[in-house]
């Protein structure tokens, strides 16, 4: 297969299906029981999407005792606004949405204007651990080994922070970049930029090794010029 296949479909749209109409009514229903405050729902979105979103604070805090801190947080807003979520979008996306805007704020009150501003690292000195993973593979986890996670986990972590993000909600998390553009704030053009240029950054430190996931090299491709 040639690399253009390879990355086709972490940037393609497909058409709609019976599934993507299933998802909408299921996103609906999801709406519906948020704005009733349905207790067994919640359970049943936090037994779901805990390993998820662990991951996500993980790798965008890089500090254990903050993500583990704001994991709580973010159910409680689930809790309290959840009338807000209107269906119209995945659950994922709006979740992630609450999840980086604590983190934010977190950042905030130490005199950090912007996400961009998160050092890599933090003050917690207990290992990193990102096997959070559920019962469900992520698109990463279907041709990588546990070997090749943990060199991934280890390389992601020295990115900058917005380029980190972008990367793990496509790859591990399955967003579309629309949808990372809605989590993020940011024009769909400027998602863009960040994959490219965190898959270009991250590519020399996967050639460092010759057991690094042969796909991940090649999707690391230069942004295509435009006329």
């Amino acid at each position: 297969m040639n690399t253009a296949a390879l990355v086709r479909p972490f940037f393609g749209q497909s058409a709609p299906t019976a599934v993507d109409e299933l998802a909408r009514q299921e996103n609906l229903a999801v709406s519906e029981g948020l704005k009733r405050q349905d207790a067994g729902l919640l359970d049943q979105l936090i037994t779901r999407y805990q390993h998820r979103l662990m991951r996500y604070l993980l790798y965008l805090c890089g500090n254990r005792e903050m993500a583990e801190d704001l994991f709580q947080e973010v159910w409680m807003r689930v809790l309290v606004r959840g009338a807000q979520f209107n269906g119209r979008a995945r659950f994922d996306t709006w979740l992630f949405t609450i999840a980086r805007n604590l983190v934010i704020d977190q950042r905030r009150k130490k005199t950090m204007s912007s996400l961009d501003e998160l050092f890599d690292g933090g003050e917690d000195d207990r290992p990193m651990s990102f096997e959070v993973a559920g019962d469900e593979p992520t698109p990463f986890d279907r041709f990588a080994n546990l070997e090749d996670r943990e060199r991934i986990a280890a390389a992601l972590l020295k990115l900058d922070t917005l380029y980190r993000e972008v990367l793990v909600l496509r790859f591990h998390e399955d967003l579309s970049l629309e949808e990372i553009a809605k989590v993020t704030r940011s024009p769909l053009s400027t998602v863009k930029s960040r994959l490219y240029r965190g898959l270009a950054a991250i590519k020399p430190r996967l050639h460092a090794s010759e057991k690094s996931p042969a796909a991940w090299s090649a999707m690391a491709e230069p942004e295509p010029r435009t006329a």
